[in-house]
């Protein structure tokens, strides 16, 4: 399947994409872990099917020098020793937070209170922000048809700035 329309190529999308990049942008400057940021929007990006996201957040880690064992094992983090406690967290968190139709209690007071041990309320912020951010991100790569595998590391950063 063709993507359907390149948003970046039309003038009103390239307009709301840039407002869209800037909140992007205070993410990443966050304090948040750009390591767990980019865990987050993996899982993310699995979990909703993104194949352009999916292919970019891991090329990201892997080009941020993120040992490949452990990008690989994103999508069973459940069922690996990788991470730390406060990846896991932050992945719970994504994971509950895409999957909102299914879980049907949203986040857990679990999971919220596992993001609330190992992260301060600015870092939370930015997690809740990038939880969003991501699933929307998605959303709008699958409408389009969006497709994975021609992302070059650093283009995100180019384009937000």
């Amino acid at each position: 399947m063709d993507t359907r329309l390149d948003l970046n190529d039309n003038e009103l999308g390239a307009k709301i994409g840039k407002r869209f990049a800037n909140v992007s942008t205070a993410i990443m400057e966050s304090t948040l872990p750009k390591s767990t940021q980019k865990l987050v929007e993996l899982r993310a990006s699995q979990i909703n099917g993104c194949g352009f996201c999916v292919d970019a957040h891991a090329k990201e880690l892997a080009a941020a020098g993120e040992p490949a064992l452990r990008i690989n094992l994103v999508a069973a983090w459940r069922e690996s020793t990788v991470f730390t406690k406060a990846e896991q967290a932050a992945l719970a968190l994504a994971e509950e937070g895409s999957r909102l139709a299914d879980a049907h209690l949203g986040v857990s007071d679990e999971t919220w209170s596992q993001v609330r041990k190992h992260y301060d309320d600015d870092q939370i912020a930015a997690l809740v922000y990038l939880v969003a951010v991501i699933n929307a991100a998605n959303r709008l790569l699958v409408i389009t048809h969006t497709k994975g595998g021609s992302y070059e590391p650093g283009t995100f950063a180019k384009t937000a700035s």
